[in-house]
């Protein structure tokens, strides 16, 4: 077996691919990309079990079909060195002895039969499939994502979960703290379904996709989904369970309403934090056109407070929030403006960009902290 490929090309689809190996394995074969001629083509797959991308790169040159298994980080740290040219690979089908020359360079290593490599066992039942745009997938994720969870005893939230209707699709991502719900009417896949999407995966897939134009073919099984383009597939296992009843999360009446310049709220918010609790608490005093931002850390007898002009009229309203999750979450609205929806001190807020694209609703909901007097 013997094939010729630009080296340029061979390191870019490879680093995408290396985003899914894990850098401690229990099986050693998976420390290696499994390369398959076929057609062709070179179709380089990494997998970690779960979650699996195969990268297809057109060769210059090509004898013979096959497939060996190449070490991860030798194959990657030797591309990086190598100048822009030419590779010419040739491999031993008896040893699997790999010779890899270029213009003015020599090396030799040993692959492993490709063969011992894991494949993904064939689903019998028939998949949904829907097509969606690239950049909606990777904008969707990127909306949400960051809400995502990471507390290992709640594994049914460390992902982003899919809420597949005929019109539209509902991403939802949350930790339990706070919870941001995004609704994509741009996609409309015509069928109904959910599945949540694991972080790792989901943030290699917004990764990939962002480099990539045209649509992608989504096909969901009863235990994974696969997305494909004419260069990548990207295979992900669900999560196992049922996702929450994030509607019955979402207040639907939160009378007091508040719009504020969003660069000016963060920036506030972040200078005042500097004087609260490490993961403590932002307080916000909300007045007639005017909004106090404050903190405190006892301890060291440190206070801050910053007001800011904001359009409200209504009762005086005193709420609490987690500086982190508080910055995390205005930091998250694209917004110049941004509404702040709320009805008591011990309710969860509402943040909404004021401007949103055509076809979308965003929004995220924060749970409150005690406010003490400061």
């Amino acid at each position: 077996m013997k094939f010729t490929i630009a080296s340029k090309s061979l390191l870019s689809h490879l680093s995408a691919v290396s985003k899914v190996v894990s850098q401690k394995n229990t099986i050693a074969i998976l420390d290696n990309f499994l390369f398959t001629i076929k057609d062709n083509m070179l179709i380089a797959t990494g997998t970690d079990k779960e979650n699996t991308i195969t990268a297809r790169m057109e060769l210059l040159e090509c004898e013979g079909e096959g497939s060996v298994a190449v070490n991860v980080k030798r194959m990657l740290e030797l591309l990086k060195e190598l100048p822009d040219q030419s590779l010419v690979f040739e491999v031993d089908d008896n040893n699997f002895e790999i010779h890899l020359q270029y213009h003015n360079g020599d090396y030799k290593f040993v692959g492993v039969d490709g063969n011992e490599y894991p494949r993904k066992e064939e689903e019998p039942e028939a998949k949904l499939e829907m097509i969606i745009p690239a950049s909606e997938i990777t904008k969707s994720i990127e909306k949400t994502i960051f809400a995502a969870g990471t507390d290992q005893l709640r594994p049914i939230m460390m992902g982003v979960l899919w809420d597949i209707k005929p019109e539209d699709i509902v991403f939802v991502a949350s930790d339990t703290h706070k919870l941001v719900r995004y609704v994509n009417s741009r996609v409309q896949p015509g069928f109904e379904g959910s599945f949540i999407l694991p972080t790792k995966p989901a943030s290699i897939l917004s990764s990939i996709l962002s480099k990539e134009a045209g649509d992608v073919k989504v096909m969901i099984d009863s235990k994974s989904v696969s997305f494909e383009t004419e260069t990548y597939t990207v295979n992900c296992q669900f999560i196992n369970g049922k996702y929450p009843n994030y509607n019955a999360a979402i207040p639907q009446s939160n009378p007091y309403e508040l719009i504020v310049d969003r660069t000016l709220f963060l920036n506030a918010i972040r200078r005042v934090a500097v004087f609260a609790t490490e993961g403590g608490l932002i307080q916000l005093e909300i007045s007639d056109s005017k909004i106090t931002i404050k903190s405190q850390d006892l301890e060291y007898s440190l206070s801050a407070k910053e007001s800011l002009d904001c359009d409200y009229s209504g009762d005086v309203l005193t709420v609490g929030f987690n500086k982190d999750k508080l910055i995390e979450v205005v930091s998250n609205i694209s917004s110049d403006n941004l509404i702040l929806r709320l009805s008591a001190p011990g309710r969860p807020g509402l943040f909404i960009p004021i401007e949103q694209a055509e076809k979308e609703d965003w929004l995220a909901l924060l749970m409150p902290m005690v406010v003490p007097n400061m």
